[in-house]
């Protein structure tokens, strides 16, 4: 298969996607990029976020999502709070309201419902030749990886069982290893 025509693939698969999602966001007063913003902040985790964390995965400009947050602040979907420790740094997080609007709407349930219909070794290829496809585009083009800590070099595991981080000099929890860091470094 040529990188043409898998192109036209994923294009087509996004732009099913991009059109649910759309329509599902403008049924609660929402653009796709507000979407998107709510989305990222279900899946990073506490070193990520940030603003600036949201503007270097979504590849947007600082103003858009500046913007964004403010409108979804004001939607009270999201809230901001000061770093305890820098209090230049923000950080962001659902709130119960926004956490339950974007359950209703991602994944969007076509993909839900195409999904279910595959079979469960079929959804498994999928997502591994995705989650190959995905690196492979980060790493070519120098881009950040936003994985999770789990596959990054700098998880340690403690001897008590728990896991640290080498880079932040911190514990982290179950949670925390399972959730996107912008820290992200591929192991090896």
């Amino acid at each position: 298969m040529t990188s043409g025509n898998l192109y036209n693939h994923l294009e087509r698969l996004s732009e099913i996607l991009r059109t649910d999602l759309r329509k599902s966001g403008i049924e609660h007063g929402l653009q796709p990029v507000q979407l998107e913003v709510l989305h990222y902040l279900s899946v990073c985790n506490r070193y990520s976020d940030t603003p600036l964390a949201v503007t270097e995965y979504l590849g947007q400009t600082k103003g858009t999502v500046s913007q964004t947050i403010k409108v979804l602040e004001q939607k009270r979907l999201l809230q901001k709070r000061n770093d305890t420790e820098d209090k230049r740094v923000s950080h962001l997080s659902l709130t119960p309201r926004g956490s339950k609007l974007l359950d209703q709407l991602v994944p969007p349930p076509m993909l839900t419902k195409a999904s279910d219909k595959l079979p469960e070794r079929t959804r498994k290829q999928i997502n591994q030749a995705l989650q190959q496809l995905v690196m492979a585009l980060l790493q070519s083009n120098g881009m950040k990886s936003f994985g999770v800590c789990h596959t990054c070099r700098y998880n340690l595991h403690s001897k008590d069982g728990g896991y640290f981080c080498n880079l932040v000099k911190q514990a982290l929890t179950e949670d925390d290893v399972e959730r996107l860091c912008r820290e992200h470094e591929t192991v090896g």
